[in-house]
């Protein structure tokens, strides 16, 4: 199925404050919030993207011809490479796997068509699922499934995936999913088996949550008074570090030393925990998870 950018209307809307501004898609994807900014942006406004995906570069170098439009093959954790302190006027952030990724069984994120152990988003990056099941032990993997993936069974799941993949059962996704689920004593109703599994496996071997907080720091140097950063999240640890982030920071003085402690503020928020609509949700099931956050600049 075809990428659906996820609260489009609603991201952009609060993003484009200037529509002669500079503005960041940090998450490029195949484009969906990209096209909308440079649709709501003047010829003079300027629109930077970035992806860590190969796939996402040679997608916006074959579809996206605007002049005032650019791409960089490379991470949100790298945003301090782009030389505009404090010029920009947006930033946007949707921290969700595109959907091409689940459905290319060649890229491993899919328990619905075999492909290899891979789940890798950057394919720069050397280091393989199937290179992390060779050395994990069974502790490590369950406290990796419990912290990234809530997943309840987290040791009985990871025993069975070091046995299994010892054993030489598990050679693909498929096999990988079929074992987690053959594990489980409940399996869920809304969800399958190995959803949990899978995201966390994903998110620890991308590390996506240690990235997510590197770039959401480094968007506050590039940000300019009253530009906007929205934040697109889809589980509890990326909604939880983005609050995190943006939350005013306490300075705490010795009692020996006679001053009050500081509360900095750099950012207000501008508006908390917005989800897709209803029409949004009956057209696309994979925004169910979606919340999205919005800071400006003070």
């Amino acid at each position: 199925m075809l990428h659906s950018p996820v609260l489009l209307e609603e991201s952009i809307r609060y993003l484009i404050t200037n529509t002669s501004g500079k503005y960041i898609d940090a998450t490029f994807g195949r484009g969906g919030h990209s096209r909308k900014i440079l649709d709501s942006i003047s010829k003079d406004g300027v629109l930077l993207a970035l992806d860590k995906d190969i796939e996402a570069i040679r997608f916006a170098k074959e579809n996206f011809k605007d002049k005032n439009f650019s791409i960089k093959h490379s991470g949100f954790e790298d945003l301090d490479s782009i030389n505009i302190a404090k010029q920009v006027d947006g930033i946007l952030f949707d921290f969700g796997l595109c959907s091409t990724h689940y459905d290319d069984p060649s890229r491993g994120f899919s328990f619905n068509e075999a492909g290899p152990l891979d789940m890798r988003i950057d394919l720069r990056q050397p280091k393989k699922l199937e290179d992390f099941l060779k050395t994990i032990d069974a502790e490590t993997l369950a406290n990796i499934l419990y912290q990234y993936g809530d997943e309840k069974e987290s040791r009985k799941i990871s025993h069975a995936i070091i046995d299994s993949y010892k054993d030489g059962k598990i050679l693909n996704t498929i096999d990988l999913a079929k074992v987690i689920k053959k594990s489980k004593t409940r399996l869920p109703n809304k969800i399958h088996p190995a959803t949990k599994t899978f995201q966390a496996l994903r998110i620890y071997l991308n590390d996506e949550i240690n990235n997510l907080k590197i770039g959401l720091n480094k968007s506050k140097d590039l940000i300019k008074t009253g530009g906007r950063i929205v934040c697109i999240s889809f589980h509890s640890l990326e909604d939880r570090s983005v609050k995190q982030s943006f939350a005013p920071k306490k300075i705490s003085y010795p009692k020996e030393i006679p001053l009050n402690n500081e509360i900095i503020k750099e950012f207000k928020v501008v508006a908390k925990k917005i989800k897709p609509s209803v029409t949004e949700l009956q057209r696309n099931r994979r925004s169910r998870s979606a919340i999205m956050r919005v800071f400006e600049k003070i």
